[in-house]
Formats: C-alpha cells, structure tokens, sequence
C-alpha cells in the first residue's frame, strides 16, 4: 500500500516539473501536413490522400501512394504494425462522422484492404496494437467537423479485438482534454515504457496517460514540452526514446529524444 502510494506520489511530482523533449533531427517533407511513421530505416510523410516514404539514413523520399481523394479524403496518421503501414481515415470535416483503417504494404507502398468502423464515437484519429489489441482513438470537435451535442469532451480511446469488435473505452482526463480544446487527439502512441503518449492537434505538448486500475477515466501522469506542434506522432523503433512528430506549418518531419519519466513502483 504504502509502496504503490509513493510510486503515485513520484508519477505526480513527474506531471508538474517541466519536462521537455529536444529536437535532434529534421527532414523536410512536403507531405508532412498530418502526421509520421516509422520503421527500423525508414520514416512516412502523412498527407490527407498521401504517404511518402524517406530513407532515413539519407532523408531523400523513395516512394509515394497518391489515393482518390473522394475514397481518402482524410488520412490522418499511420503506423507500421506487423510488417503493415495502419493508417487511421476519416470523412473529416464531413458529418456525420465515419472511419476506417486503411492498411498498405510499406515495402511495395501499395494500399491492401479497407476496414470500416462506420459511425459511432467520433472521427478515428489514430490506431495502435499493443497486448494482441487494437486501440483507437475517436475525435470530436468544437467546430468544424464536429457534430451536434457533441464537443472535444467526447474524445474517446477504444479497444478492439482481432475481428474489431469493440472490447472497452476510456474518456480522457479534464486536465488533458483543456488542452485539446477547442479540437482533439491527432496522434497517440503506446510508448517503450508500456505508457499512452499523445499529441494534440497544434500545442507543442505530449501527454503521458496510461489506464486506470478502476473506472473510465485515463491516467494523466506527465506533460512533456516538445519540438512538435500537434498532429500524429510515432515512436522510432531503432531508438526507444526518440519520437517522430510534424512541424505543418515548415512541412517537415521532426525527431525528438522524450525524457524517461520515474518507474511507476508497484503502483497497479
């Protein structure tokens, strides 16, 4: 009891001293509007009806998928999750709002399957697996592109099984989602750490959440400072502390070493 009690108090602690990530390398990209992803030698631009893929040793781009805008209006970040580029796709700012994954093959950049979740909590900003399931993150919106009766607050995160039917979901903490407000999560990523790292879509701020033992309400454990203003972020797996992130507004790709926060103790 004790024990798990001082671990809470240094996770705590954690979340109000300044923590900040540094910026260690960039590579322009003019695709670079929503997001990144990346893999052992190489990282992928992340445009609305566009992927562009760079060699990361040279930052020179070697390929690119251009899709039918009206079939891929809104691709909004991708991961490569077992040998596949996962990218989470919305109707964004259309309403009512629907999604769907759309998975490539990143060796061939060729697109390979669509896997629609229709309409329900929101516009899917970003997909992870972690622990043999999916997890999902649902945007909602103050203004365009959000639907009425529902706001930022309805940003939900969700967990799927393997046939993608819905297992649990979490809201995230006030202290968070003020800071997405007026918009919502762009990007997530499950961390070396085993924790929830997320962005939003323009503070230059990374948020460290993980599950709570009880209730719906996600962790709010750090705020890490960081050299990316918003959108989707990815985590490079040659080098566990270095985090992909965009700059939109210079259309560049931008990696950034992120602090280790405190072991958690034994907290549960």
């Amino acid at each position: 009891m004790l024990a798990a009690l001082a671990g809470a108090l240094v996770l705590a602690a954690a979340a109000r001293a300044e923590m900040a990530a540094e910026e260690v390398r960039r590579i322009p990209a003019p695709e670079a509007t929503q997001g990144v992803a990346a893999d052992a030698t190489h990282v992928y631009a992340v445009a609305n009806s566009t992927i562009a893929k760079y060699d990361k040793a040279t930052g020179q781009r070697v390929a690119v998928w251009s899709g039918d805008r009206a079939t891929f209006p809104h691709l909004n970040s991708c991961s490569v999750i077992l040998a596949e580029l996962v990218c989470a796709s919305s109707n964004f700012p259309q309403i009512p709002m629907a999604s769907t994954v759309e998975v490539f093959d990143p060796a061939k950049m060729v697109h390979l399957r669509s896997i629609p979740l229709g309409r329900g909590h929101g516009s899917l900003t970003w997909v992870e697996r972690r622990n043999g399931f999916w997890w999902a993150c649902f945007a909602n919106y103050d203004g365009r592109g959000g639907e009425p009766g529902r706001d930022h607050r309805f940003t939900t995160l969700v967990k799927y099984d393997d046939a993608w039917r819905e297992m649990a979901s979490w809201r995230f903490p006030d202290t968070v989602l003020e800071r997405f407000a007026p918009t919502s999560s762009s990007g997530g990523a499950f961390g070396p750490d085993g924790r929830l790292y997320v962005s939003g879509h323009d503070r230059r701020e990374v948020y460290v959440l993980e599950l709570p033992a009880q209730g719906e309400v996600l962790v709010h454990l750090a705020t890490i400072a960081a050299p990316i203003p918003g959108q989707a972020i990815a985590w490079d797996p040659a080098d566990p502390r270095l985090l992909w992130g965009i700059n939109r507004a210079e259309r560049a790709m931008v990696a950034a070493q992120v602090p280790a926060l405190p072991a958690a103790g034994d907290r549960p």
